[in-house]
């Protein structure tokens, strides 16, 4: 199974990109594949995420840079199943996103979290049927929100009641008061005419 990684890797890498010719110079002057070098770096990312500084900042990186460049390719393409696993992707990540906020500050103190969390969210953007994005959507969230549906509808279209009142309330004393403010200056005006006569 390592090997058919590897075979993975070394497609990517010897693909003709605009990093080839650095590999390739890279190569000839130190005569280590660049296979070697990648997995060199990705070993040196892991361990600084597991106790450098700013492991934090380096997983949300990961887990948002890479997605977004991806969704953008996906919503650009013709097929639609990206989409869908893209958008898996995003609900998954807000929905931790959302946990983690709160739990933060227990998280961190864990010795290696930012190395799981950098795993679990290279897991869920994984380009398999059994990426962890698909397994949390479909065991845990999309149940969830199955069984809550009704009631989340019923508290949006609330809010949005209560915007629109609040926008409109808002309007009315706004307008009163430019009203007030009106009759109010040109009252003012009124006096210092009269008293210039």
């Amino acid at each position: 199974m390592a090997q058919s990684y590897l075979k993975k890797l070394d497609e990517v890498l010897y693909q003709q990109s605009k990093m080839s010719p650095y590999f390739e110079q890279l190569e000839k002057k130190t005569g280590v594949k660049r296979t070697y070098f990648a997995l060199g770096f990705m070993a040196f990312l892991l361990l600084y995420i597991a106790i450098g500084y700013g492991g934090d900042l380096i997983c949300n990186l990961i887990g948002f840079v890479f997605p977004a460049y991806k969704s953008i390719k996906a919503i650009e393409s013709v097929d639609k199943n990206d989409d869908t696993q893209w958008l898996t992707y995003w609900v998954v990540y807000s929905s931790f996103m959302l946990v983690e906020f709160f739990s933060d500050i227990l998280l961190s103190w864990f010795p290696f979290y930012f190395l799981a969390k950098l795993l679990f969210l290279g897991w869920c953007m994984a380009p398999y049927d059994w990426n962890g994005s698909n397994i949390v959507y479909f065991r845990f969230l999309k149940p969830m929100f199955l069984k809550h549906e009704k009631k989340i509808d019923s508290y949006i279209e609330q809010g949005g009641q209560l915007a629109s009142e609040g926008a409109h309330l808002a309007a009315e004393i706004g307008s009163k008061a430019a009203t007030e403010k009106m009759i109010h200056d040109a009252m003012s005006k009124g006096d210092d005419e009269k008293k210039d006569e």
